[in-house]
């Protein structure tokens, strides 16, 4: 199931910079979620594990069913959403995963994604958004009015944009140190740029949801890019500084903007 994966100069200077000692395994499936049985092997290869668990009291009634498993007692790796490469504080020392599925990715991306996992590993955040919103993910479940799977996906991405504020300052400094991690790092942020401006039309027109669209700008946080409104209130320290309730107030009033617009367009 786990294979030990053996990394560029580059990446093992990265690792030794943030996470000294992680572990880095290719995974011979792709998967979601890793079944706890396959996840409880990596004890195997790890010097140990801390399942992490969370209260019950922290999800909404309506919690989709992998985030209600994630926070019980099963040791759980991996969520719907979270990309190529994952990584996880449950073992010692921590671990970064990479999905079957990055045989097809571009290599330099693929550099540059270890690179992030380890770059995020050294900013001591929680490893997913339910222990970054604890008791809040009420709040923003009560601050968005839309379905369980949206208020997800919008709590991925501010936790998303979240980390990206703390990491992008790294990225940046590569550019003498990693040119090629650098490169990587500048050409996935100008992927982006074009379909930036459009979002809030896109929006409007019914052609993106509101939950998509903010996965896409916060994915643009960790680059720098100029954000249209309302996701451009997201670039600040406040954010950083103030974490979840900076993301559900931020929620809060772009709901409440949307609905006003809404009534004065049908009046």
């Amino acid at each position: 199931m786990f294979e030990t994966r053996d990394l560029s100069a580059d990446l093992d200077a990265v690792r030794e910079a943030h996470a000294p000692g992680a572990l880095v395994l290719d995974v011979a499936a792709d998967f979601e979620t890793i079944p706890s049985a396959a996840a409880e092997d990596l004890g195997l290869l790890a010097d140990g594990l801390d399942p992490a668990t969370y209260p019950s009291e922290w999800l909404s009634d309506d919690a989709p069913r992998a985030l209600v498993a994630y926070a019980g007692p099963d040791f759980t790796v991996g969520m719907p959403g979270d990309g190529t490469v994952v990584w996880t504080r449950q073992t010692t020392p921590p671990t970064v995963l990479v999905k079957k599925r990055a045989e097809g990715t571009p290599a330099p991306f693929l550099e540059f994604l270890l690179a992030e996992a380890f770059v995020q590993i050294g900013t001591d955040a929680p490893e997913h958004f339910l222990p970054f919103f604890g008791e809040s993910y009420r709040d923003l479940d009560d601050a968005v009015p839309l379905g369980p799977a949206d208020v997800y996906q919008i709590a991925a991405a501010l936790y998303d944009a979240w980390l990206g504020l703390q990491t992008r300052e790294t990225f940046a400094g590569w550019e003498d140190t990693h040119p090629d991690l650098y490169d990587a790092w500048a050409d996935a942020g100008s992927r982006l740029e074009g379909r930036l401006s459009t979002l809030p039309r896109s929006v409007a027109r019914g052609q993106t949801s509101f939950a998509e669209a903010t996965e896409y700008a916060c994915s643009a946080v960790k680059h720098g890019l100029d954000l249209p409104a309302p996701f451009g209130a997201l670039d600040t320290q406040a954010f950083v500084e103030y974490g979840a309730d900076y993301g559900v107030k931020w929620a809060a009033k772009t709901f409440e903007k949307l609905e006003e617009g809404t009534e004065q367009s049908g009046e």
